[in-house]
């Protein structure tokens, strides 16, 4: 088996840790960690807001230095990152700790995310791509699915403070594995003596990367901003679903949390090979109209989730998301490394991050001030339906063909 497979499954493993457990794990937590700091929802909002504040800053920081010292090192470090401050998140008791616990987590998570969503471009001929990058992202569905069957019971067995045994259980979790993962990634074809998987491709050393010859020349090629323009929709309208998702079940249709937590799980497992799926069809189809697909299944899982208030309709909604969850990422990831090529690859897709996490970090703050505000859940979520169609529409503006 060629390494580039080894590379692409230790990356599942590593987006499992740093977006499904890092990121995702919050809204199975939320509930119940509301009710033991007594947050508001605009607060609880707020907190996933700083999170995503976070993985902003080094997302786009953490590619350029990908691109300049190895995917390696710096995913390694960052999952060290996300581990130890997923543990002292346990022990927050205000808001302020929270937030700012959450923050480094955010951190931690795009300095480890951006990279590896990144390094398929770096073993994987562009026809490839998509499906490699496509098998990485699926570490996030899987990631979901964990935090919905494994966190639910952890929480209920510590009574009031289970909320709390969830963190400390996800944080040691990240640590350990951190250094599976340090073992068995390899930045290029080379290190492991070897050739991109394909043969059709070769990555040449060329000149060594600097972060300033890295930034000017992914911010000149026209793509990459189309590129961000395009992810921005997915950052702001995906995050408020997620976010609020278990809340909204729970608290607003009286839903048991283990229920919820279920149906989180089926969320999860569907959106396993979504990347698989979408990754597939925008090798084929090209990245411009695998995105507007996506964008279009998205928005209507959306308009389920807030109209057909029932089991069937939740259900339906999840599976429905599940098929695209993570699709747009997946596609943008592929698009970079064709846009900039792979050595650029890390900068390409940390520099479209930045719209993605502006987007990203505006959605939870405004849901959470959407459901104070109304009393209801149902609004904002038509609000990430609408955002969903102007990206669908938005793809149309990508290059067809690479």
């Amino acid at each position: 088996m060629h390494y580039a497979w080894i590379i692409a499954f230790t990356g599942t493993l590593v987006t499992i840790l740093a977006h499904g457990f890092g990121r995702m794990s919050y809204s199975v937590i939320l509930p119940s960690m509301k009710d033991g700091l007594n947050l508001t929802y605009t607060q609880c909002g707020s907190i996933a807001t700083g999170n995503f504040i976070g993985y902003l800053c080094l997302a786009v920081i953490g590619g350029f230095l990908a691109a300049r010292f190895g995917v390696r090192r710096v995913v390694f470090v960052s999952l060290i990152v996300i581990g130890v401050s997923l543990f002292l998140t346990g022990f927050s008791d205000s808001f302020l700790f929270a937030f700012f616990m959450r923050l480094v987590t955010g951190m931690g998570n795009g300095g480890s995310y951006v990279p590896i969503m990144a390094l398929p471009a770096a073993w994987f001929i562009m026809k490839k791509r998509g499906l490699a990058t496509g098998i990485v992202s699926g570490g996030i569905g899987a990631g979901l699915f964990f935090s919905g069957i494994l966190l639910p019971p952890v929480i209920a067995a510590f009574g009031k403070d289970g909320w709390r045994y969830a963190w400390f259980t996800l944080g040691a979790v990240v640590f350990v594995l951190a250094f599976v993962c340090y073992y068995f990634l390899r930045n290029n074809p080379r290190e492991k003596g070897t050739t991109i998987y394909g043969g059709e491709e070769e990555v040449k050393a060329g000149p060594k990367v600097t972060l300033f010859s890295a930034f000017r020349d992914v911010v000149i090629e026209p793509e990459m901003w189309k590129l961000g323009v395009v992810y921005f929709m997915y950052g702001f309208s995906y995050i408020i679903y997620l976010t609020f998702f278990v809340a909204y079940l729970t608290k607003e249709m009286n839903i048991s949390p283990m229920t919820a937590g279920r149906i989180f799980a089926v969320l999860g497992i569907f959106s396993i090979f979504c990347g698989v799926l979408y990754g597939w069809i925008s090798d084929v189809l090209g990245r411009r109209y695998g995105s507007m697909i996506a964008y279009l299944t998205l928005a209507l899982s959306y308009v389920i989730f807030a109209f057909w208030k029932d089991y069937t309709g939740f259900y339906l909604s999840a599976v429905i998301f599940g098929i695209a969850a993570f699709s747009v990422p997946t596609i943008m990831a592929a698009a970079s490394g064709d846009a900039v090529g792979a050595r650029l690859a890390p900068a390409g897709l940390g520099f479209i991050t930045l719209f993605f996490g502006i987007g990203q970090a505006l959605g939870p703050a405004v849901g959470g001030w959407i459901k104070d505000t109304t009393g209801l859940f149902t609004n904002a979520f038509i609000l990430s339906a609408a955002v969903s169609l102007l990206g669908a529409f938005g793809s149309l503006i990508l290059k067809k063909k690479f």
